[in-house]
């Protein structure tokens, strides 16, 4: 059996030895066989017709000569036919490796070489950069299968539609065990090339008895939405995986996540339904509060608000709930422990923090030498919990870094408060330390954007003519909005301790981010290093 939480709550069974993730996503929802599953722009995909897709997929994947645990890559846009593509393949013991939409041809290259991907799965508005990449990659692929095709297809090409039709259902699924490779997430990466995280098919069962059920108390009858895509940890989970573990509803977007696409859900305007459940990210937010048509409270259906990906400024919460009457439930997880393992709650939300550890996760905080550090000082955050990546594919030092003895190293720094919630530092390579002592960079930027004028904020560490670190700030101003770098300062000052204003600051019209939204950095510090 894949191993218990070292604390596990109450009434929290393990799953068998012999364990399919999709299967067990299926046969929950057997007795739903009309209800939506999924609902995207072109229609609704019920959860009897879902399930027969699925093992018809699976039947095509085998058919095609791929054997368990070899990869497909999975490039496909936010609608129907990625819940297909991607518990097809892990029903028939296969690996989809779920990748970014928004990259490049020299990207997806250098992953089919990595992964090794036996066929692809490919959106038709994707399949141009794809093509790039299979020109540029040193692997062929078997089958390329395009769903949603905008152009006449080439030969070795097959729309997906076809491709599933053509197959009678697998009559059973492969026989995989909770602690055998299901699936793999890049992960993002700050630096250097991403690297193949990859979980097991106990990894999602975790997260969903854990999180899902039990911190989100998600309902059957929820409509779930999330800005975040499909291809990352925090969107699988918001998307496909959580909503199915309750026979839930979602809506799929193929779109960006603007304000303005985003409340077009909200307001029912694809399906006719509107969600319950919203899962976004801080710079999401940040933009449709200041969004000239933001929808009133009375027009939305939603109960419950998430934010993860970055750690949630307490302004924007605040001014969120103040319109909506509704708290963000904010948390924190990684592509290393698929979901969120440290979390405010629906019932108890302390803004400026993450709240607590989610009931079978343990939390420490760790100084330079490894030792246990004090409430109120910031240490870095180690997590143990039953959803940890299995490794790293192809990179042992990697692996070794970061899942140590049973603890996962997040990279981050924290504080823990007095209360038991933890509050973020910031990336354990952004902490500056100034005047001898540490600065977190959200903490400045937090304040920063609880300026009016403010709409987003980064802080980096810069060397002064002496070369000792100063901070400062890049400032993007709201619409129609002014404020000078003075009044920023004093702003600040009034807020924080006096060394940990920002010395200079930079108007800009936007900052470099992630697809996640996420702000790098250390793009600001190469540019600052460049313009030096």
């Amino acid at each position: 059996m894949s191993p218990m939480p070292l604390n596990p709550p109450a009434g929290v069974e393990p799953p068998p030895e012999t364990f399919n993730f999709a299967q067990h996503l299926l046969a929950v929802n057997a007795g739903r066989a009309a209800k939506a599953a999924f609902v995207d722009d072109l229609g609704t995909l019920s959860y009897g017709d879902l399930a027969e897709r699925v093992r018809r997929t699976a039947a095509g994947l085998r058919s095609l000569g791929i054997k368990r645990e070899e990869r497909v890559l999975l490039l496909m846009q936010d609608q129907n036919d990625w819940p297909v593509a991607f518990l097809g393949a892990v029903y028939a013991g296969i690996v989809p490796v779920a990748v970014n939409t928004l990259l490049t041809p020299d990207d997806y290259a250098y992953m089919l070489e990595h992964s090794r991907a036996q066929a692809v799965m490919v959106s038709g508005a994707l399949l141009p950069a794809l093509k790039g990449a299979l020109v540029k990659a040193d692997h062929e692929v078997h089958k390329v299968v395009v769903s949603r095709p905008v152009a006449p297809l080439d030969f070795g090409e097959v729309a997906f539609d076809a491709f599933v039709e053509q197959h009678s259902p697998l009559a059973r699924p492969a026989a995989t065990g909770a602690d055998d490779p299901a699936f793999w997430l890049y992960s993002s990466g700050s630096t250097g090339r991403p690297k193949g995280t990859v979980h097991s098919h106990g990894n999602p069962y975790w997260t969903c008895e854990l999180y899902a059920k039990r911190v989100l108390e998600l309902q059957e009858s929820d409509v779930c939405f999330s800005a975040a895509k499909l291809f990352f940890a925090y969107g699988l989970g918001n998307a496909l995986t959580f909503p199915m573990s309750v026979g839930a509803t979602t809506l799929l977007m193929a779109e960006r996540p603007t304000p303005d696409a985003t409340f077009k859900r909200w307001l029912g305007g694809v399906g006719g339904v509107k969600p319950t459940v919203f899962y976004g990210a801080p710079t999401g937010f940040a933009g449709m509060l200041a969004h000239p048509q933001l929808p009133a409270r009375e027009q939305v259906a939603m109960r419950l608000v998430s934010s993860a990906g970055e750690a949630l400024p307490a302004e924007i919460g605040e001014r969120f709930k103040k319109h909506f009457g509704i708290d963000i439930v904010d948390g924190i997880g990684s592509t290393e422990m698929l979901h969120i393992f440290m979390s405010n709650t629906p019932a108890k939300v302390r803004y400026g923090t993450t709240g607590w550890p989610v009931p079978g996760y343990e939390i420490e905080l760790r100084g330079e030498d490894g030792g246990p550090v004090p409430d109120g000082e910031p240490g870095d955050l180690y997590i143990h919990g039953p959803s940890a990546a299995m490794m790293y594919w192809g990179n042992r030092q990697k692996t070794r870094d970061t899942f140590q003895g049973g603890w996962t190293k997040s990279g981050d720094k924290y504080v823990r408060n007095a209360d038991g919630t933890y509050t973020y530092s910031g990336r354990s390579d952004d902490m500056l330390k100034v005047s001898g002592i540490y600065v977190s960079p959200f903490e400045v930027e937090a304040t920063l954007v609880q300026h009016p004028a403010v709409l987003e904020a980064a802080v980096i560490g810069v060397p002064d003519t002496e070369g000792l670190t100063k901070t400062k700030a890049f400032v993007v101003l709201k619409a129609g909005v002014q404020a000078t770098d003075t009044e920023l300062k004093a702003f600040v000052k009034d807020k924080l301790a006096p060394y940990k204003y920002p010395r200079q600051i930079e108007f800009v019209a936007e900052l470099p981010k992630t697809a996640t939204g996420k702000i790098q950095r250390f793009k600001l510090r190469d540019l600052e290093r460049g313009g030096a």
